[in-house]
């Protein structure tokens, strides 16, 4: 039986249009250029915004409500105001039907969620501290991305104990949902955006592949870069499936929802950018050495050398493969790689990609007389 915590609250919209007759009724139709896919089933919507946890008395913003299915679903969840950002303006009459059935709760936000001010959407006193109430809890099973923290039976997890009341769920378009979650993740790291309120919480869809990495555990066939972004410094749970045939158009792909809890405290205590820079590298060779990918965190001149001392000093066995790396692998990296940088801070700047395509011009514009006197190019920085 389910818990009353996760029941929906009793508050219920007045009877309103179908979301298949407000379709018809404003010509509406799914843009394929934007991945649009509506979902029409309430039970599924209702189902998503369970993930949530409860919301009675939620302050939450939705993401792309379209049509307006899951907007219902959160409303009829008892929330104490949603904000909706949508970018089509074709939505927006059937969001007002929305906003005039449940007075005061509704508010309606025209534009890209990915340049919203979201930090500006609620009053200051929705927020709590991100340490506040700290305590420890246990679980009977790891959850994804808490590899290596000990090695007993329960894993003991520093959580905040009172996130705050604010929660982001969405039925993301496809084509967005990656550098979104990206930019959210930098957010949490920096502590900006929505997360200047404190560990807001997120439930979102993403294509089942996605969902699949961004909950990928150690070893696993799924375990990539988005899988260790999101778990050094998330709980990561992904929830259920809902089959393509659920939407309309119908995508090519299965959905995955997945719910996101911000760590405390993140796993890796280093900059967003540096760490990802650490972790893309790695990952560019999934299927080698995991030494081959931080090799190319390091000009020609200096590559051995560096990334002898990188591994050395991050004690992690070079012949490990990427999906092979635990949470506490990819710390020790990137602390070794932090480490190097602050005594040759140009290594920052360096990207292996850049240095090739530098090579590439430089083939490609020399005359046919210079190719004797040619010698190869040197490093871009010293070492």
């Amino acid at each position: 039986m389910m818990s009353a915590s996760r029941k929906l609250a009793s508050f219920r919209l007045p009877p309103l249009p179908t979301i298949g007759e407000l379709i018809k009724l404003y010509n509406l139709r799914a843009e394929k250029q934007l991945s649009q896919n509506f979902l029409l089933d309430l039970k599924l919507t209702d189902k998503i915004v369970r993930q949530a946890g409860n919301l009675k008395n939620a302050h939450v913003c939705e993401v792309g409500p379209g049509p307006g299915g899951l907007t219902r679903s959160i409303l009829n969840a008892g929330v104490a105001d949603l904000v909706v950002v949508e970018k089509d303006s074709r939505f927006i009459p059937g969001l007002k039907l929305l906003s005039d059935a449940a007075p005061g709760k509704l508010r309606i936000v025209h534009g890209d969620i990915l340049t919203y001010r979201m930090d500006r959407g609620f009053a200051k006193d929705v927020s709590r501290p991100w340490e506040e109430g700290e305590k420890m809890k246990r679980y009977n099973l790891p959850l994804q991305g808490c590899e290596g923290i000990t090695r007993s039976e329960k894993v003991r997890k520093c959580v905040s104990a009172d996130p705050p009341n604010l929660h982001i769920i969405g039925n993301l378009p496809f084509n967005v949902s990656t550098p979104l979650i990206i930019k959210w993740l930098e957010d949490m790291s920096n502590r900006t955006g929505p997360f200047t309120f404190g560990r807001t919480r997120l439930t979102l869809t993403f294509q089942k592949e996605v969902a699949e990495r961004l909950s990928a555990s150690t070893s696993s066939r799924q375990r990539s870069r988005l899988s260790v972004m999101a778990q050094y410094l998330c709980q990561v749970h992904n929830c259920f499936t809902i089959p393509g045939r659920a939407f309309v158009p119908k995508p090519e792909v299965d959905v995955g929802v997945v719910h996101f809890t911000p760590l405390a405290q993140p796993q890796i205590q280093q900059p967003f950018k540096l760490v990802e820079k650490v972790v893309r590298n790695v990952f560019q060779f999934r299927r080698k050495y995991c030494y081959r990918g931080i090799e190319m965190l390091f000009p020609d001149a200096c590559r051995i050398e560096l990334t002898q001392e990188m591994m050395q000093r991050a004690d992690v066995d070079p012949s490990l493969r990427p999906t092979e790396l635990t949470i506490p692998h990819f710390k020790a990296l990137v602390d070794a790689y932090a480490h190097l940088c602050a005594s040759e801070p140009s290594l920052l700047s360096y990207e292996h990609r850049e240095e090739l395509q530098l090579r590439h011009h430089q083939k490609k514009t020399k005359r046919p007389a210079d190719t004797l006197m040619d010698t190869t190019p040197g490093p871009l920085l010293p070492c």
